[in-house]
């Protein structure tokens, strides 16, 4: 049975990756729309390299968890990363 916290964790790190994900489609994005950048993103074939960028600030949650003793937490994050890895190799290469 999956722990309470590992759950939280995952949850945090889908969210940090998200939010990775929009900060990195503001910061590539030339001044476009959300939709507008990931749709050209996934016709261009860059959707992944934005997913992985996003994936950054897991690194941030996952510290921090460390930092506060909560390892089931980061234990969380840490499976949310493998997933979105997961996810973008599928994307990439199907």
């Amino acid at each position: 049975m999956i722990k309470k916290e590992v759950i939280i964790g995952i949850v945090t790190g889908f969210a940090a990756n998200f939010l990775g994900l929009l900060l990195a489609v503001y910061i590539f994005g030339n001044g476009e729309g959300f939709s507008t950048t990931i749709n050209q993103a996934m016709a261009e074939g860059f959707f992944s390299k934005l997913v992985s960028i996003g994936a950054i600030l897991n690194l941030v949650a996952f510290f921090i968890f460390i930092k506060k003793k909560q390892d089931y937490r980061a234990r969380g994050v840490l499976l949310a990363t493998i997933l979105v890895a997961v996810f973008t190799f599928l994307l990439k290469f199907w």
